[in-house]
């Protein structure tokens, strides 16, 4: 079993910057990780993913160039660097975690584990 809890989120204005972060426990080791995120009214959207041995990273097109995943085992902690925000960005980001690195993709449906969310709103 794997626990999930992001922070970091908050009010930010266009073309700033900010971290989340996303604590993770119990049985963690092996598990690849990721960042999806749902704005209202919009379905949940794929933003990153980092296997578990940080070697291999995937970017959603719209956040490429600006948002940076990384993960400190050692802490057992993924973190996302969002640079150049937008008001676009505006959304719930949710953490995930998988067995199977494929997974962590398109809308997430069968994803092992999910964080309960960190808003992050973008102003203009």
């Amino acid at each position: 079993q794997v626990q999930l809890v992001e922070s970091g989120g908050g009010l930010v204005q266009a073309g700033g910057s900010l971290r989340l972060s996303c604590a993770a426990s119990g049985r963690t080791f092996g598990y690849h990780m990721g960042w999806f995120r749902q704005a209202p009214g919009k379905e949940r959207e794929f933003v990153a993913s980092i296997s578990w041995g940080g070697s291999s990273t995937r970017y959603a097109d719209s956040v490429k160039g600006r948002f940076t995943i990384s993960r400190d085992n050692a802490q057992n902690t993924v973190y996302l660097q969002m640079n150049s925000l937008k008001p676009e960005d505006t959304a719930v980001y949710y953490c995930a975690a998988d067995r199977t690195y494929a997974s962590i993709q398109s809308d997430g449906n069968g994803v092992d584990y999910w964080g309960k969310g960190t808003l992050l709103t973008v102003s203009s």
